[in-house]
């Protein structure tokens, strides 16, 4: 995976693929309810962002600053993003706004309301250190 920054200067994935012959992997790269299942039970931190939102660069700086590296899926970049978009509104009971949607290990934590208020309230450093994403 290679690493690149974007327009905002923050590092990003930029190849995020999974190239396997299996065929069931074929198909869980065509139904993006698995391919969200995937991404986030193989990955210690996994950021759902849209390029040009200001609450994903926010999350994507809180991340980077506690020293842990998501892996950032940039829905406006991704072929499937409009249909993985779907599949997070679902994710969202009370019908607001899925994006920045953030996954740690292996479970969905929310938006960047409840990001920011674990790393307030002293919850958020161990999470991350119990999925594996931080090592202090």
């Amino acid at each position: 995976m290679q690493v690149t920054a974007n327009e905002t200067g923050i590092p990003m994935a930029s190849n995020i693929g999974i190239e396997t012959e299996a065929p069931a992997t074929t198909m869980m790269l065509d139904n993006p309810y698995m391919m969200v299942r995937h991404l986030a039970s193989t990955n210690a931190v996994v950021l759902f962002s849209m390029s040009g939102c200001c609450m994903c660069t926010v999350a994507k700086r809180l991340l980077f600053g506690l020293g842990v590296g998501p892996t950032i899926i940039e829905l406006d970049h991704h072929g499937a993003g409009p249909d993985i978009q779907a599949v997070l509104f679902q994710l969202v009971a009370d019908g607001r706004q899925p994006i920045p949607a953030v996954f740690v290990g292996g479970k969905f934590l929310g938006g960047i309301e409840t990001l920011m208020a674990c790393h307030i309230n002293g919850t958020l450093v161990p999470l991350l250190k119990e999925a594996g994403a931080l090592w202090l």
